[in-house]
């Protein structure tokens, strides 16, 4: 069975590992083109590129796959990708976080299946992982799905649950779901290749929409209960790391615990903020304990350690 696969970041890749190890041949990979990252803002190929580059398959890299786009450089790289994909002999197209649309004109030439990393309908979208643990639900999972042209619309072909434990982040569930991803496309192209694939539509009831993570939504309002702060806390770690500020100092908070009982003192007071107690705080129902806290130019520090170089008694969040 040959597999032309489309992705982009290190979700995607650990599938695209599965399927190699596996034994399906590959004939051509499409990822997003090379972006600047790091200190130096160096061009930086994708972790589904460096995986393809490693492993001598072949890379296609376009703006775009929407040949009726306005902008011609993406229009015309968008032809010739179309007529790439038309000229290389495959089967089937898997699809794990690609980040490009997939028009018509793409879907139309062969099956396209997709990794979603949730129990849809639950999430669609383009953050999953992170809407599920912001909205405290304590499973989620895998859809391997057909494609259409609907945002995550189509058809459900293989569905496996996980929990989503307490101590779950976004870091944390996504190599799970990783894992799991890479596990399932391999069972599902089995089954596909013996017509074993049922498909089942997806229900009306129970969508929601896992819109993409802003900077601006990390930045914590602690008018909020002590769960929903603790949530947020855990979503957006590692990306894109919430904080508050202290005296108008930005500092990123990696990890906290919800306490029991509340406090009179107004929401982001620094009720402690010492070796016995840790940092406690207060929010606008109940109280966090932070754990792991980040200075500007700093480490991620445990709470001692932290409070040692940035005294926090007294102060508080804003």
């Amino acid at each position: 069975m040959k597999v032309i696969f489309a992705g982009t970041p290190e979700f995607a890749a650990v599938a695209l590992q599965s399927l190699h190890e596996a034994g399906f041949e590959i004939p051509l990979v499409l990822t997003q083109p090379d972006r600047p990252a790091g200190r130096g803002m160096q061009l930086q190929p994708s972790a589904v590129k460096q995986y393809a580059v490693k492993h001598g398959i072949k890379v296609l890299q376009p703006l775009s796959l929407r040949t009726d786009s306005k902008d011609p450089q993406r229009a015309e790289e968008a032809k010739a990708a179309h007529q790439r994909l038309l000229s290389t002999p495959y089967d089937v197209m898997v699809v794990a976080a690609y980040g490009l649309i997939l028009p018509r004109s793409t879907l139309d030439i062969k099956p396209c299946i997709n990794i979603h990393g949730s129990l849809l309908p639950r999430w669609r979208g383009a953050a999953p992982i992170h809407r599920a643990i912001e909205a405290g639900d304590s499973e989620t999972g895998i859809t391997i799905m057909e494609m259409e042209e609907g945002l995550d619309t189509g058809p459900m072909l293989l569905i496996e649950r996980i929990a989503i434990d307490d101590s779950d982040t976004t870091g944390s569930l996504h190599d799970k779901l990783a894992a799991l991803g890479g596990k399932m496309i391999v069972e599902a192209l089995g089954k596909m290749q013996h017509q074993q694939l049922e498909a089942v539509v997806q229900p009306e009831e129970g969508v929601n929409y896992a819109a993409k993570i802003s900077k601006e939504e990390a930045t914590l309002d602690f008018t909020q209960s002590a769960v929903e702060i603790s949530r947020k806390i855990r979503a957006f770690n590692p990306f894109p790391g919430a904080h508050g500020s202290v005296n108008g100092t930005v500092i990123k908070l990696w990890g906290a615990e919800v306490l029991d009982g509340g406090s009179k003192s107004p929401a982001g007071t620094v009720l402690a903020a010492d070796a016995q107690h840790g940092i406690v705080v207060a929010c606008g129902t109940g109280s966090l304990r932070l754990t792991e806290l980040q200075k500007p130019g700093g480490k991620r520090l445990p709470a001692a350690e932290f409070i040692k170089g940035f005294p926090l008694e007294g102060l508080s969040f804003a």
